[in-house]
């Protein structure tokens, strides 16, 4: 915790060896955050530096309250959905006649992987995907992230269902598509 402080305190002096101490600790979880909201490496890349910039020029804002990579982290998931509303219209809307015919199935697919996840989030339309990453990764509650977003509480839900649905159809397509190869070269 001291080490850390010290690092805050460098960082607040503009010390590049510390700011860069910061950045190699740090960069490959937010490079993980950034990689899940932007469906390009190197949009995901341009948005850590951008994060980090921000972090660098905000430190002195950090008041030893709580969790510093907590404070940082909120700082990389703002910028990325601040780069989402720029580029993107999040085609956020209330499904609820579809939403409320899904039945969510109470068991998970379970062992999944980093990489099969992130690819799975990469075929969802960006709206399922913000939500997602916002609801289940993150650990927003939907009324922050209607706040966030800009948009109503049952739109956040409509859409989490609507994703998980989704990536449920993606999974089993690509597991169908994955066991009829295998079957082909067995027979």
């Amino acid at each position: 915790m001291r080490s850390e402080a010290n690092l805050i305190t460098r960082c607040r002096r503009k010390d590049r060896v510390a700011q860069k101490a910061l950045y190699n600790k740090y960069s490959p979880l937010f490079y993980s955050i950034c990689l899940r909201y932007m469906k390009e490496a190197t949009q995901a890349e341009d948005l850590l530096v951008e994060s980090f910039y921000k972090i660098f020029s905000k430190i002195d804002q950090y008041k030893g309250e709580g969790s510093f990579e907590g404070w940082m982290k909120r700082i990389v998931i703002n910028e990325c959905l601040m780069k989402l509303r720029k580029r993107n219209n999040l085609n956020l809307y209330v499904e609820i006649d579809k939403a409320k015919e899904v039945k969510e199935d109470a068991k998970a697919v379970t062992g999944l992987q980093y990489q099969e996840i992130l690819a799975l989030l990469n075929d969802l339309p960006i709206g399922y995907r913000t939500i997602f990453n916002l609801y289940v990764i993150e650990g927003y509650k939907h009324r922050e992230i209607a706040e966030k977003l800009g948009i109503s509480i049952n739109t956040s839900k409509s859409q989490l269902i609507l994703a998980k649905k989704r990536m449920r159809e993606l999974y089993k397509k690509k597991h169908d598509i994955q066991l009829t190869n295998n079957k082909e070269e067995i027979g």
